[in-house]
């Protein structure tokens, strides 16, 4: 996977987050493509369409996909309890965000065509991990949130929260 452009930190409530074994971490990395291979482009807007459509208050159960355009906070049900993701700043190409859940809180950031980042939120801690990302729904994880933020080259992302 190349990285270009992206950053993140991780703080917890002094509980070790969790990060499981080594096979469990590339389950959760984003791809290039649904099929997994990371030379594949990604799809290269994020306007065309959410399920959500640019709804955020769909997001309030922990499920929906939205795409969003503007610095917005959305506020969904956590691993522990009620979480907020605020997005920081969007542009062509570029996303940064903020998640907080609980005592936790989490950053991301990506720029450059096809890129965004993938975070897994769980009740004591997250992690992050940004690169080329797919618009594609990513997988439940027993116990966690995950979250996709996806760039898209016109000024939108297209915005993911799974729990179940």
């Amino acid at each position: 996977m190349t990285v270009a452009g992206c950053g993140g930190s991780d703080t917890t409530d002094g509980a070790p987050p969790h990060r499981g074994n080594p096979s469990e971490s590339r389950s959760a990395q984003p791809s290039g493509s649904p099929s997994g291979d990371p030379g594949a482009p990604a799809k290269p807007s994020a306007s065309a369409s959410a399920a959500d459509g640019r709804d955020v208050g769909a997001c309030a159960d922990g499920d929906c996909e939205i795409v969003v355009s503007e610095r917005v906070t959305v506020r969904f049900k956590g691993p522990a309890g009620p979480a907020t993701l605020t997005v920081d700043e969007i542009g062509p190409n570029k996303v940064t965000y903020t998640v907080k859940s609980g005592n936790n809180r989490s950053r991301g950031g990506a720029s450059g065509p096809g890129q965004g980042c993938l975070t897994v939120l769980r009740d004591h801690g997250s992690s992050n991990v940004c690169g080329r990302v797919s618009t594609t729904r990513p997988a439940a994880q027993p116990g966690a949130v995950v979250i996709l933020m996806a760039a898209g080259a016109d000024g939108t992302a297209v915005l993911h929260i799974v729990s179940r």
